[in-house]
C-alpha cells in the first residue's frame, strides 16, 4: 500500500524579503504508523516554511517514508530513487534543484547502503530521528550528505510541533495518534525491533493533549497506533500505574471524540483492564486486530511467539464474552521455513474455529539480520503461493459472510468522505467496513443511524433511518 501524505498551507505575500515558497512532496509506504509518521513530518517541515503539493516534479524536496515489512521493499525503494535521480537531474538541467530524501525502516535498516548506492539522495532519516528533518535539511543545504539514524536520546515528539487545526481539518474526521512505538518481542521473522527499536510509551498528557488537538480540529474518531499498541503502558495523573485499557477511559473524557480503535495488539498483552474496556467503553469501536501468524503450534514455537494457539482461542472467547458484537482481524504468514503440510493445514482449521471479518496474509519472505533468515529447510516458493492461495480463498470468503451478515442491520455510521456518485457519502461502519450511503456532504462527521441493504465485495450499502 502506498499513501501520499499533502499538507496545504495558504500562499504568502510574495515580498521581497520573504523567502521563496519551498514544496514538499512525501511518498508513504507501508503502515498506519507511517502514514502518522509522514503527517507529523509535514508538520514539522511547515514550521520550516515548506507546504506541500501533489504534483512530484514541482517539490523542492521528496521524501520517501519507506516500510520494510513487506517483500522486497528495499529494492522498491531502489527502483523509486532511480526515477527520482533521473527527475532531479532534469530539473538541474533546468536550473531547478530537488532534494531526495529517504526516511522510515528502510532507511533505519539501510541507512549506509542507500547511500552508496544511490548516490543522488541527500538525506537519510530514521523512524526515531524524523524531529531532527529540518536541522538535516539545513546541513544538506550546506553541502552536506545527511544519515540521521542513530536512535534519539530526546523524546523525538516533545520536538514535533502540536498538530495544527486547519491541516488536521484538512485531513478529514478520522486520524491516527501513536501511544507505542518499538518492540520487545523478538518475533523471529520480523525487523521491526531493529528498525524501530525497544518498546517505548508516550505520556499520558502528551497523548491526551494531542488527542484534544485533534478534536479541536474537527476528528471524530482516533485510532491509537503502535507496533505493540497493548503493550502501552504509564502513570496516571493519581500517580497509578495505567494500561491501555486506563488510557482508553481517558480519552473517552474528551468532548467530542466519538470512537476509539486501536492497532496493532499483540495477544501476550490483551489483559483484564483492556477487556473491560471492550465490555464498558461505548467509543470504543467493536473491532480488533489480533494477529497469531500460525496456526501451529511447532511453527508458533520457531516464530518465537511464546503463545499457543489454544491460548489465542481462548483469549479470543474471553474478549467476545465481554463484546459479543466483536469482529476480529488477523496476520498469517504461510512457508515460514520448516512449515510442513500439516502445519498449514492447523492454520486453516485455527481459521475455521476462530472466524475472522478480515485478514492480512502474506508469503514468509526473510528479512537479513533477523534470526529467520538463518533457519534451514525454506519452502520452496511454488508451495508458499499455492498455500496463500487456499488461505486467501478461506479468509475471503469468511470476509464475505461477514459483511453478508450484516445486511438489515442498523448501525451508527460515521460519514467520512464523498462518495463516487453525486449525493452519495462514504461513511466508517463500527466493523471499519467502507458504507455507501445518500446524504449531503455538509453531513461530513455526522454519526447517523443506517440499515445496511446491501454488500458488495468491497463495501456496504445502507439507507437512512429516519
Amino acid at each position: 500500500m502506498t499513501q501520499e501524505t499533502s499538507v496545504l498551507t495558504a500562499k504568502p505575500d510574495m515580498a521581497p524579503d520573504v523567502a521563496p515558497i519551498r514544496k514538499v512532496f512525501v511518498k508513504t509506504y507501508g503502515c498506519q504508523m507511517n502514514v502518522y509518521d509522514s503527517d507529523r513530518m509535514t508538520d514539522a517541515l511547515a514550521k520550516d516554511g515548506y507546504v506541500s503539493t501533489d504534483v512530484m516534479e514541482d517539490a523542492d524536496l521528496v521524501l520517501l517514508n519507506t516500510c520494510h515489512i513487506r517483500e522486497k521493499a528495499a529494492e522498491k525503494v531502489y527502483s523509486a530513487l532511480g526515477r527520482l535521480r533521473d527527475l532531479k537531474k532534469k530539473k538541474a538541467g533546468e536550473g531547478r534543484e530537488m532534494m531526495i530524501g529517504v526516511a522510515g525502516c528502510v532507511a533505519q535498516a539501510e541507512g549506509d547502503e542507500i547511500l552508496r548506492r544511490a548516490p543522488a539522495v541527500d538525506l537519510v532519516i530514521g523512524p526515531q530521528t524524523y524531529h531532527r528533518l529540518p536541522e538535516a535539511l539545513k546541513r544538506v543545504k550546506r553541502g552536506e550528505r545527511v544519515l540521521e539514524t542513530d536512535y534519539a536520546i530526546e523524546d523525538k515528539f516533545e520536538h514535533l510541533p502540536a498538530p495544527d487545526k486547519a491541516k488536521t481539518k484538512a485531513r478529514g474526521v478520522t486520524a491516527f495518534l501513536t501511544v507505542q512505538e518499538g518492540c520487545d518481542k523478538f518475533c523471529t521473522f520480523c525487523v521491526v525491533p531493529y528498525t524501530r527499536g525497544s518498546e517505548v510509551s508516550r505520556p499520558v498528557a502528551q497523548i491526551v493533549a494531542e488527542a484534544q488537538k485533534l478534536v479541536d480540529g474537527g476528528v471524530r474518531e482516533i485510532t491509537l497506533l503502535g507496533q505493540n499498541v497493548n503493550a502501552w503502558h504509564g502513570t496516571g495523573p493519581d500517580g497509578a500505574k495505567w494500561g491501555l485499557g486506563e488510557l482508553l477511559h481517558r480519552l473517552t473524557a474528551i468532548e467530542g471524540l466519538a470512537r476509539l480503535r486501536y492497532t496493532t495488539s499483540h495477544p501476550r498483552d490483551m489483559d483484564d483492564s483492556l477487556i473491560e474496556a471492550h465490555r464498558d467503553l461505548p467509543q470504543l469501536m467493536p473491532y480488533l486486530h489480533l494477529p497469531i501468524q500460525s496456526g501451529s503450534n511447532r511453527i508458533l514455537k520457531a516464530m518465537n511467539r511464546r503463545h499457543t494457539t489454544a491460548e489465542y482461542i481462548a483469549l479470543i472467547a474471553l474478549i467476545k464474552a465481554a463484546r459479543p458484537d466483536l469482529a476480529l482481524s488477523g496476520d498469517f504468514i504461510v512457508g515460514f521455513p520448516g512449515e510442513t503440510d500439516e502445519d498449514f493445514e492447523d492454520t486453516l482449521r485455527l481459521v475455521e474455529t476462530v472466524g475472522y471479518a478480515q485478514a492480512f496474509s502474506f508469503k514468509y519472505s526473510t528479512r537479513p539480520g533477523t534470526p529467520g533468515a538463518d533457519l534451514e529447510d525454506q519452502v520452496p516458493e511454488d508451495v508458499k503461493a499455492k498455500r496463500l492461495e487456499r488461505l486467501q480463498t478461506l479468509l475471503l470468503k469468511q470476509q464475505n459472510e461477514f459483511a453478508q451478515a450484516c445486511i438489515g442491520k442498523t448501525i451508527d455510521l460515521l460519514l467520512e468522505k464523498p462518495g463516487r456518485m453525486p449525493g452519495q457519502l462514504i461513511g466508517r461502519s463500527p466493523w471499519l467496513q467502507s458504507v455507501n450511503v445518500d446524504a449531503m456532504s455538509s453531513q461530513i462527521g455526522d454519526i447517523i443511524r443506517v440499515r445496511i441493504t446491501g454488500a458488495g465485495p468491497n463495501s456496504l450499502f445502507a439507507e437512512v433511518v429516519s
